[in-house]
């Protein structure tokens, strides 16, 4: 521990309970000024327009053509099974 550091708990040791407090609560606040801004959580719309296109090198509308495709062809399989 450094030595300023040493000093400034023997001057908080010297404070009022209600002084301390006071610190206390400034430190908090300075700490949350600090840190919560890099741990605010984002929005889903904050990403859009983030990721390449096409994602994955594949063009959506041939992806949304063959997963309709996908769909229709196991859709059909059911059907004759029954």
């Amino acid at each position: 521990m450094s030595l300023s550091l040493q000093k400034m708990f023997s001057e908080i040791d010297k404070l009022t309970p209600e002084e301390q407090v006071t610190l206390l609560e400034h430190l908090v606040e300075r700490m949350k000024k600090h840190l919560i801004p890099a741990q605010t959580k984002r929005k889903w719309s904050d990403l859009k327009g983030m990721a390449a296109h096409p994602l994955f090198g594949e063009d959506a509308q041939q992806w949304v053509s063959q997963t309709r495709r996908e769909g229709d062809e196991h859709r059909e399989d059911l059907l004759k099974t029954e």
